[in-house]
């Protein structure tokens, strides 16, 4: 039954029926399908990079055909469209921030250091009270959609709750960290238990990708 409802999910969201020579791709994974288990298992990651990542890549192509945001970049659309060129390109840039902070649990470095580690002390108090506050935002989130950590042009870092696709980005934002809260996202591993699936979330983030993206606005 449940995969039944995740094939009908797929074909709902593939809205074109063709797609034209890509101008954006499916990103490859710098870590093996089964790498993220059992935090995350391979059967999630097929679907979730596979298959809903594909489907939005596939819609933003179709989308840009013959019109002016064909040269652009997935920032750049994110920051100028609307309807449902907005919703597809920010939900591949969304997933491509996300998928590129995961590694596997042996390789992942778990916790900041640095100018990173000094900014979260100063507007958290501590790494361990902002996981609470990304934990708690995340888990509270109506409906679909992300919880971000992100950076002002002053340095200082914000937790920031998004529906459906919404990015930072349209907010003068730099994304740091995305949790995916859709339920594609953990629903295989944890079914309707999102708390769980953040608690586990944490030992495959690699903080050293966060890292380097902190301070380069």
């Amino acid at each position: 039954m449940f995969t039944l409802l995740l094939i009908c999910n797929l074909l709902f969201m593939t809205t074109p029926t063709e797609t034209p020579a890509a101008t954006f791709t499916l990103i490859e994974l710098p870590y093996e399908m089964s790498a993220l288990a059992p935090n995350i298992s391979e059967e999630t990651l097929r679907y979730h990079h596979g298959k809903h990542l594909q489907t939005y890549v596939n819609n933003v192509n179709n989308l840009i055909a013959d019109t002016r945001f064909v040269t652009m970049t997935l920032e750049d659309i994110e920051r100028q469209a609307d309807g449902p060129l907005y919703n597809n390109a920010a939900q591949v840039l969304n997933h491509n921030l996300y998928f590129l902070t995961l590694a596997p649990a042996a390789v992942a470095k778990h916790a900041p250091e640095g100018p990173l580690a000094a900014a979260i002390k100063r507007d958290f108090g501590s790494f361990d009270a902002m996981k609470v506050q990304l934990a708690k935002a995340a888990t509270s989130l109506f409906g679909s959609g992300w919880v971000w950590l992100a950076e002002n042009r002053n340095g200082n870092l914000v937790i920031l709750s998004e529906s459906n696709a919404g990015n930072p980005l349209r907010h003068g934002l730099t994304p740091l960290l995305g949790i995916d809260v859709w339920e594609h996202a953990y629903y295989i591993d944890y079914r309707n238990d999102r708390a769980r699936s953040i608690d586990q979330l944490w030992d495959v983030i690699d903080w050293q990708v966060v890292e380097d993206r902190y301070g380069k606005h």
